[in-house]
This record gives structure tokens, C-alpha cells and sequence, in this order.
């Protein structure tokens, strides 16, 4: 436990990517098998499903320490973490006995409290906080609580491995997708420099696009490129193998059974068959909104009634496995021509080939990238026609170019402090919108303001809070920001029967006066013309059906 409490410190000590490679490879090759696989668990990204709420970890801190909920609480809007401030505490009320437990021994033993009552836990946990001391206790809430996020970046961590066991990047991509089990059989089979056995299951290393912030005129001779519209949807691959069908997320995440509709119709594919595509909402021939998808994420429980309001289709737009071998390497003009005849026979069915944009010039593809909102996309693919299937995001063959983020100018409301190493500093805002002579709050947003820009609005908002509800301050309503979002829907869990998808600010209006913020109304404009009504929300007449 020791050796990845200090790893987790070098990792957070310092930006240089080369350097965190380092501190990472250092630590798989002298760390025990069993302890790296639960390192490289979480360095990419895993995380342990909650076994404590943190509602009962600061009643049992209270309990533990004695202390007042008020000065609980105080204690944690100082250090703005509650694993830390719970570590920090209750270091206090017992002496380490040993910090040389590895790694994985923690786990197991962290995991163990899901078979115990709720006495049984908290016996556990207060022998827990008598033998680590605080840096090692503030990892093991955040692993208890499901929240422990290493501050580096999955590709790194594969290229850290990587170099351990001597084989590509790619390789090391590919051997540690889909599920696997964190144990020291796992990383030596991984870490091994020949070829390992397979997995029928799993899924290949995503291929990302960078986005396009050019002048497509550089782009040369556009005959090089091939053009798509760039779906608002899942990621996913669709695996046919040995009689089985696998459908993977982006996040590496095994979504076969909540989409049946697309695992029926892959029953058709041939065997040893891989497609890259987009799962939507997809009815009557047209692509719904990504509102209309987002009821279907997370049900365990797929209804009849989901099933007929919202269909699924999967826009497939790349081949990467044909007849059982990996085709990867072969250039997409070759791949799409291959997909294209794969999919002949689903035409008009629940699994589609993504259609190519015909380009005549750079004006052109400017024009429909401009008018993609309106298509019900997210903007355009560019991707070179010699181009292979690479891992990760590589730039230079495949560019994402996404239509501009929809806008409103709204007023400041309400500021608290941030988490972390701003948990001393304003950053989270809250912003509303005039509905007659009144603000109504549309939106919360933290990012997109300069470190220079945050502290001079964190001075502001000091100089000019109303009014305090625990951690929120609220602020004279003097503050203009033009925010940006991607979509908007109506919900009944805001205020304003709006809700924004992925609000951020854009830049801080210091030209506009408030009386000019935009209104209710006009946000509701936006929402008539971009967003998604449900269908129980329309007259039961109208309720359309999906049938291909």
C-alpha cells in the first residue's frame, strides 16, 4: 500500500507526461503482480462499485471523533475533500500499526465489507482507520466510496506498461480491453512479450478523431478524403464471434443486453465480424435526438413500452474484423468497401452503414457542417482514404469538425467553492435567465474561465454575496457570461423545465449589460427547435411507431 500511496503522490506532483510514464513503469516492474493489476485497474480508469456512501462515513466520523456536525462540516469546506478530511481526523483518534500490507490485500479486504451488516462495517472501518495513517486512509475512502481517480491519462498508463513488458502501444491497448479481472495471473499473461491466448469477448482499441479547428481549404485536394456525418450517439463495437454477439461502449463497457433490437439483427452478420459504429435512437428512417437515447442508458429493465418509443439502430461506419481476421491495417477505402457489402443485405434494418457526404469543395463541406444541427447531427467525419484503424487519438488522419455549441447570454446567481485544490476558490456557478422582471436559474457551469479570470471573479463574488445556503453563496445579479452547450431538452427537475447538455462558459461578458441577458423565452425558442419531446408528453393519437 505503501509503494502505490507513493506513486499516486508522484503521479499528482508533476505535469510532464514522460515523467509520469516513468514513475508508472518503475512501479509495474518492482510491484507484486497482484498489487500492479489493481494499480493498472485504476490507473485506467476502474473503479470499485460503492461499498460505503459517504452520508454513513461522516456519521461514523462523527461517532469516531466526537466532534460537532458544524465542525465536521467546516473542517470539510477547509480541505474541500471528504476522504481527506475523514483521513485527516481520525488520524487523530488512533496510532498506525503497519503500512506494509500490499496493495491487493487492501482490496480484498475493502471488498469483504460488502458480506457485513451495516455494525459489521463500521467495526471494520474504525480497526481500518487505527492502522494506516492519513494519505493511505484518504486512498482507501476513495476506493470505498468508488471515487479514486489517478490524475493520468489511460494512454499513458498502457505506455508505461507497454515498455514493462516490451511490445507496442497498440498491443498493449488491445490486450487490456473489455473485462478483466485485476490479478496477478491477469498482468502476467499481459505483461508476457509473445503472443497471448485471445478472448472471444473482447473488443478492439477505439480509434478517436481530433477535432478540426482549420480552414478546410487546408485540407488539400479533398479527393484524399472521405466525408460522414458525425453521429449523436454511443460509440460502440458490435463483435459476431463463434455464435455469440458482443456489443462494447467506448467506456469498455459490455452493453449487449440493453440493446436487443441491434444484438437480434447482428444474429445475421457472419461470424468473425467486428464493426465500428454509433448506437442511436433511430425511428422511422431518421436519427431521434441524443434526449430520446438518454432514457435508455442505465435501465437495468427494458419494457415494452421503452422498446416502441425509443428504437435503437447502429450506425455502422468502419470494418475492423472480416471473416475472423483482424483488418485493421488495410486502408479505409478498402474497409469501407468491405462494410458496405457485409451490410447489403440490412439495408433499412435495426444495423445500417453510415452514409458518405458527397464534397465538392472546401465552401461546401463549410455549409453542411453549418447546417448539421438542423440534420440532427453533430457535425462531420474527415477521415484520409489510405488511412489504417489506429488506437487512441492520433491526428493527422481522422478529424472530427463539430457544428458550434448552442448559445445563450445568462446572469451570475450563485458561486461555491470547487474540490480538491480549489476547494478555497469559487469556481462552480450558477446562471439564470429573465422570466419577466425575475432571474430563473438554466444552468450550472465550472469550466471555461482562465485561472486568471477565476480568481478575479472569485474577488468579485466575495466583495458582492447577498445571501449564504451552506457552501452556495448567492450574488448580486451584476454578471454577464455567454455560455455554450450541445443540446437542450425539457425536464421537470429544473426550475426552468429546461435542461442544457454539457453547459460550460464560453466567455465572460463584461460588454453586456444585465438587462440584456437573454430571457426564458428565448431559450424556449431553442428548445422548440433543437430539442426532443418525449413522446408520452404528445397526444396519444400522434405516438408514432417503429416499423422498418
Amino acid at each position: 500500500m505503501r509503494r502505490f500511496a507513493d506513486l499516486f503522490e508522484r503521479l499528482d506532483a508533476t505535469t510532464s507526461t514522460n515523467a509520469k510514464v516513468t514513475h508508472m513503469r518503475q512501479y509495474f516492474a518492482a510491484a507484486p503482480p497482484a498489487d500492479a493489476a489493481w494499480a493498472l485497474f485504476f490507473l485506467t480508469g476502474g473503479r470499485i462499485k460503492r461499498l460505503i456512501g459517504f452520508p454513513r462515513l461522516r456519521d461514523w466520523t462523527l461517532c469516531a471523533t466526537g466532534l460537532s456536525p458544524w465542525l465536521l462540516d467546516e473542517c470539510y469546506g477547509a480541505a474541500g475533500d471528504l476522504a481527506e478530511t475523514i483521513a485527516l481526523l481520525v488520524h487523530d483518534h488512533g496510532e498506525p500499526l503497519s503500512t506494509e500490507t500490499p496493495l491487493h490485500r487492501w482490496v480484498e479486504r475493502l471488498l469483504r465489507l460488502r458480506d457485513l451488516d451495516e455494525d459489521g462495517q463500521r467495526a471494520e472501518l474504525f480497526r481500518i482507520w487505527r492502522e494506516l495513517p492519513p494519505r493511505e486512509l484518504f486512498l482507501l475512502h476513495k476506493m470505498l466510496t468508488g471515487e479514486l481517480r489517478v490524475g493520468v491519462s489511460r494512454t499513458l498508463a498502457v505506455r508505461a506498461l507497454a515498455e514493462v513488458a516490451g511490445v507496442p502501444s497498440a498491443t498493449m491497448s488491445h490486450r487490456i480491453m473489455g473485462d478483466w479481472a485485476p490479478t496477478a495471473g491477469f498482468f502476467r499473461e499481459i505483461t508476457r512479450p509473445g503472443p497471448i491466448a485471445a478472448d472471444r469477448s473482447q473488443p478492439y482499441p477505439f480509434y478517436l478523431a481530433h477535432p478540426f479547428e482549420d480552414d478546410p481549404a487546408k485540407l488539400g485536394d479533398l479527393g484524399d478524403w472521405l466525408f460522414e456525418w458525425k453521429w449523436d450517439g454511443i460509440r460502440a463495437q458490435l463483435l459476431r464471434r463463434e455464435g455469440d454477439v458482443f456489443l462494447w461502449s467506448r467506456g469498455e463497457e459490455m452493453v449487449t443486453e440493453r440493446f436487443p433490437e441491434i444484438v437480434d439483427a447482428a444474429q445475421a452478420l457472419a461470424p468473425g465480424t467486428a464493426l465500428d459504429g454509433e448506437i442511436l435512437a433511430f425511428r422511422d428512417g431518421e436519427a431521434l435526438p441524443f434526449a430520446a437515447l438518454q432514457r435508455r442508458i442505465g435501465r437495468k429493465k427494458l419494457g415494452p413500452r421503452i422498446l416502441r418509443e425509443v428504437p435503437v439502430a447502429l450506425m455502422a461506419f468502419d470494418l475492423l474484423e472480416h471473416g475472423g481476421e483482424d483488418i485493421r491495417h488495410l486502408p479505409l477505402t478498402e474497409r469501407r468497401a468491405r462494410l458496405e457489402v457485409l451490410l447489403a443485405s440490412q439495408a433499412g434494418g435495426r444495423i445500417r452503414t453510415s452514409p458518405l457526404v458527397d464534397v465538392h469543395d472546401a465552401a461546401e463541406l463549410g455549409r453542411l457542417r453549418e447546417d448539421a444541427r438542423d440534420r440532427g447531427v453533430e457535425g462531420l467525419m474527415i477521415k484520409r482514404r489510405a488511412s489504417g484503424y489506429g488506437a487512441g487519438r492520433k491526428r493527422g488522419d481522422w478529424w472530427k469538425w463539430k457544428v458550434d455549441p448552442l448559445t445563450i447570454d445568462a446572469v451570475l446567481m450563485t458561486a461555491q467553492p470547487g474540490s480538491g485544490r480549489r476547494a478555497s476558490v469559487l469556481t462552480d456557478y450558477g446562471f439564470g435567465v429573465w422570466d419577466g422582471d425575475e432571474l430563473t436559474p438554466i444552468a450550472k457551469a465550472y469550466s471555461g474561465l482562465t485561472d486568471a479570470e477565476i480568481d478575479e471573479l472569485d474577488r468579485w463574488i466575495r466583495r458582492h454575496s447577498v445571501g449564504r445556503y451552506g457552501p452556495v453563496r448567492a450574488v448580486e445579479p451584476l454578471q454577464v457570461f455567454e455560455l455554450g452547450f450541445e443540446g437542450i431538452q425539457r425536464s421537470t427537475r429544473h426550475r426552468s423545465g429546461i435542461a442544457l447538455r454539457f453547459p460550460r462558459i464560453l466567455r465572460w461578458r463584461t460588454d453586456k449589460p444585465v438587462e440584456e441577458a437573454d430571457t426564458l423565452s428565448g431559450v424556449q425558442a431553442l428548445l422548440a427547435r433543437y430539442g426532443w419531446e418525449r413522446p408520452e408528453e404528445r397526444p396519444p393519437e400522434q405516438l408514432p411507431l417503429f416499423d422498418e
